[in-house]
């Protein structure tokens, strides 16, 4: 018979194409359940960076201040933050890359990565950058973000003593001076506005807008631990620095200017 044999009144090569397109179209449903399940799920408007670069310890210490302050929010590796457009970027209000190694963030990170949050901070995007991530908002000549207009960030000038970690204590506009934790972490010269300062007057936290997106760089952690201070002396309790982490989270998340020198 012309057209193959019938299957309940139908040639069985116009069931086989149905049966084809519905196995396809089953096999589509499940690669989007697939890619959905890598994705982030955007549960809050903070998106925290957890990928390949930053530290275990100060992501828990981050997601730690932003339990305390009932701060809905995701977290993404980089293969996940590989994943997303600039459209998806922009349905947070702020990003926050925590601390430990810049360059490993950024080799981690694609171009495209890198453009697509440049280009969701211009569009709207906040950001909050602690330690790496305040470098990686800077020119590091290694897929950085690129935030500052091509301003090369430097180490704070206690590392040119050979020294990798501190308490030290930051001048805040405006407000009582705290014992920080510090730990191979930047300083800020050439780019925004001057919240606090390192003991040599150097910008330990800055602020500034790009774009329309607000962003806050800190070399300092706020958010260290109590765990993190052991052979140092702090005259700052953990919890008022813990405080003052929170600020900085709700000020980059509302996009809210700090005062200032």
């Amino acid at each position: 018979m012309a057209g193959g044999s019938l299957t309940n009144g139908q040639p069985w090569h116009q069931m086989s194409a149905k049966r084809d397109s519905r196995v396809a179209a089953a096999c589509v449903v499940l690669i989007s359940m697939a890619f959905a399940a890598c994705a982030p799920s955007p549960s809050g408007a903070i998106l925290l960076f957890r990928g390949s670069g930053t530290s275990r310890g100060d992501v828990a210490a981050v997601e730690g201040v932003l339990n305390s302050r009932h701060l809905a929010y995701s977290t993404a590796g980089s293969s996940q933050l590989n994943g997303l457009s600039e459209l998806q970027l922009r349905s947070y209000r702020l990003l926050i890359v925590p601390g430990r190694n810049f360059l490993e963030m950024g080799n981690g990170l694609h171009s495209t990565t890198t453009a697509n949050i440049r280009n969701a901070v211009h569009a709207g995007l906040n950001y909050l950058g602690i330690c790496a991530g305040g470098f990686l908002a800077g020119e590091t000549g290694s897929n950085s973000l690129n935030l500052a207009d091509g301003v090369r960030f430097r180490f704070y000038s206690a590392e040119s003593r050979g020294i990798r970690k501190a308490a030290v204590s930051i001048a805040v506009a405006k407000g009582t001076a705290l014992d920080q934790y510090w730990e191979d972490g930047p300083e800020f010269t050439g780019w925004g506005d001057v919240v606090g300062k390192y003991p040599d007057g150097s910008p330990a936290i800055v602020q500034g807008r790009v774009g329309s997106g607000w962003v806050i760089l800190s070399g300092i952690h706020a958010e260290a631990p109590e765990s993190w201070r052991s052979g140092m002396s702090f005259r700052t309790p953990a919890s008022q620095d813990h405080a003052y982490a929170g600020s900085l989270i709700e000020a980059a998340l509302n996009g809210v200017a700090l005062p200032h020198y």
